[in-house]
């Protein structure tokens, strides 16, 4: 069984997929740990807004 290359293409490719998922694990939770930025209220940011609500 591990003289097998189909044996180590499937090893490397589960590998593969939990290293990707644990650094996509540790950008989202970097991510959201930062929090976004508050609204800014203002006007003139965005005159498209403005012109939306009449």
């Amino acid at each position: 069984m591990w003289r097998d290359p189909g044996t180590w293409i499937a090893l490397g490719i589960s590998a593969l997929f939990i290293v990707a998922g644990f650094l996509m694990h540790r950008v989202f939770t970097k991510i959201l740990k930062q929090g976004s930025p508050e609204p800014d209220d203002t006007e003139t940011d965005n005159p498209k807004a403005a012109h939306h609500e009449q």
